[in-house]
């Protein structure tokens, strides 16, 4: 029996990203020595047979329908929300006001200034967030950081970035949360992850320049009857970074054929690095220090060099997976829970996040360069 202190997990929300937060745990606990034993407590869902469901598939001790019960609860000590969006604002700080851990998955909040009220709260209740942004800790992201800093790259130059997928090209699709006036689009939803990446790389974007497109005016509502659609479809934005790069990044979720482009370039005055979601065990790298005739991009492929790449697999070019992205994040979180580090990607930087996406779209309606708050 082990003699960690135990961590109970109450889950708000069933759907596929409950699951991989589930898989997040389940891997973590499994593969690194987490400070806690993990215990999945509760799980809750608008419906019985969906919370049933879900507790009897992954391992819930309880399942219920009211989540303000579950936060209640004095049992619970990290409530993991993965509602919809709509919701994360006050689930977090019902979670907050009852001295719980939260983890949200993104956005944390539709509005930044909905955002900000939950990172003040949770930074005066001294309790520890996570927002879901898992494909910050790919080992491949840290290894281009790395780099950066170093300086094998040189002076930065460009940045390029993108995160394309084609979930909503279908013209007939039905109007979906997403589609929602207050914090939809695919700026919101996707571009938080190419803006993310953008700065975790190259540090702060202090100016940008913005262009929102929605191209599906109009999808059918639950009522069967059309609705417009006033998010954008493809949000692209010019970047000015603190460092004196100057870059953009693009969103857009009616890229026909993109399943998972979440994809950067890096140019310096001594090399540049190319990255791709879609094959993200690898990282390729050119240097002017190369021979005349022998320069070209190389494959650097994920390896147990590449930390914590060995604590899943010992042979280099074995592959990790969405899922073990997840797990990574979790166990840095629960890390910072423990006070064995610094939040990964708390509350705070979720309001940065927010905050950039609302200065785009500010830009966007105005046509002109906006400073970044």
């Amino acid at each position: 029996m082990s003699d960690k202190p135990k961590l109970r997990i109450g889950l708000i929300g069933t759907g596929f990203m409950g699951k991989t937060h589930v898989f997040g745990f389940a891997t973590a606990a499994k593969v690194f020595d987490l400070p806690f034993e993990v215990e999945l407590h509760t799980v809750a869902d608008v419906t019985e047979s969906a919370a049933r469901k879900a507790a009897e598939a992954w391992g819930f001790a309880h399942a219920t329908t009211d989540w303000r019960q579950m936060v209640a609860d004095p049992a619970i000590d990290l409530v993991d929300i993965t509602a919809p969006n709509a919701l994360h604002k006050d689930v977090a700080l019902a979670a907050i006001r009852a001295g719980k851990h939260v983890y949200c998955e993104k956005p944390l909040a539709p509005l930044a200034a909905d955002a900000q009220e939950m990172a003040l709260a949770a930074e005066a209740a001294g309790v520890r967030t996570q927002v879901g942004f898992n494909y910050l800790c790919n080992p491949m992201l840290h290894l281009a950081r790395e780099m950066i800093a170093a300086g094998e790259l040189g002076e930065i130059r460009a940045y390029r970035g993108v995160h394309a997928e084609d979930y909503m090209a279908d013209a007939s699709g039905p109007f979906t949360f997403r589609h929602d006036p207050a914090g939809g689009g695919a700026l919101a939803d996707i571009g938080s992850h190419a803006l993310a990446t953008a700065e975790f790389l190259l540090g702060p974007i202090t100016r940008v320049m913005g262009d929102c497109v929605t191209m599906i005016g109009s999808r059918t509502g639950s009522d069967g009857q059309p609705r417009p659609v006033e998010v954008d479809d493809i949000g692209r934005a010019f970047l000015r970074f603190a460092n004196g790069a100057s870059g953009s990044i693009e969103a857009n979720w009616i890229a026909t054929g993109r399943k998972m482009q979440h994809d950067f370039e890096v140019y310096g005055s001594k090399g540049a690095l190319v990255f791709s979601q879609e094959r993200f065990n690898e990282l390729h790298f050119y240097s002017t220090a190369d021979a005349a005739g022998r320069r070209g991009f190389r494959r650097i492929e994920a390896a147990p060099d590449h930390a914590p790449y060995g604590a899943f697999c010992v042979a280099p070019g074995h592959q990790l997976g969405f899922n073990d992205l997840k797990a990574i994040e979790v166990a840095g979180y629960l890390a910072a829970i423990a006070g064995r580090q610094a939040e990964p990607f708390g509350f705070r930087a979720g309001w940065r996040i927010q905050t950039l996406i609302e200065t785009i779209q500010t830009s966007a309606r105005s046509g002109g360069w906006q400073d970044v708050p």
